[in-house]
């Protein structure tokens, strides 16, 4: 796979075709930070201070919204409201995974309404490309209302210990990304992935890698997950 990890934010988002990534790059460009920060909140309240406290300083706000008690109307408005605010965008780690027809209904409408405040979401392809499929079908709709501010990003590798998202899994995620680059933007890795063989690669490739498990802290828990210092995430 191809990197242009070489260039800047503001080179890559003159270069990129999506509008959503030109976005992040710009807000990386504007914010000198790539940062983004996992804010695993029990409720709304924690959840919206977070991101009122830190949105300034990161370009992308990490949420598990399933986690949230109290998810309601409220915590969408803000959830629409503060990245407007600061200028970041927010990133739901739903890892969506079902068949295609599930996943839409998960993603635009249902209970969490992902589609209205999440620019970037999460997907696994264990199920084969369907889902793919299904979630551009989605956002490429004429009556999808956010059709140029979304994307998706594949996990194509995690964190904790004995996983399977390695080697063919993670070459055939590269793959269905090709294929769909108008709602495939990148990535999440343990590293970058252009060590990765895959074929030729077009030019322009430029897909975005959200490297998971950075923790200065710890080094990882008693239920699997291992932790990377940040200094070797940028290796």
């Amino acid at each position: 796979m191809t990197s242009k990890s070489s260039l800047t934010y503001g080179e890559r988002s003159e270069l990129h075709q999506h509008p959503l990534v030109k976005r992040l790059f710009d807000i990386a460009e504007l914010k000198k930070s790539n940062l983004v920060i996992s804010a695993d909140m029990p409720n709304t309240q924690s959840l919206l201070e977070c991101a009122d406290k830190l949105g300034p300083s990161i370009a992308v706000f990490k949420t598990h919204i399933d986690l949230i008690s109290d998810f309601g109307d409220h915590t969408v408005q803000e959830l629409k409201r503060l990245p407007e605010k600061h200028k970041f965008l927010i990133f739901e780690d739903r890892k969506l995974v079902d068949i295609g027809s599930t996943v839409q209904k998960q993603y635009h409408g249902g209970s969490l309404r992902i589609s209205e405040w999440a620019h970037i979401v999460n997907l696994i392809i264990l199920g084969g490309g369907g889902i793919v499929d299904a979630l551009t079908q989605t956002i490429e709709d004429p009556t999808f209302p956010h059709s140029h501010d979304r994307g998706f990003l594949i996990l194509a590798e995690m964190t904790s210990e004995g996983s399977l998202a390695t080697g063919s899994y993670t070459q055939k995620c590269i793959e269905m990304a090709r294929k769909s680059p108008q709602s495939m933007i990148g990535f999440v890795a343990t590293q970058a992935l252009s060590n990765i063989s895959t074929g030729d690669a077009p030019s322009d490739e430029d897909f975005v890698i959200f490297t998971t498990g950075i923790n200065s802290g710890s080094e990882g828990d008693k239920l699997g997950q291992q932790y990377q210092k940040p200094a070797d995430a940028v290796r």
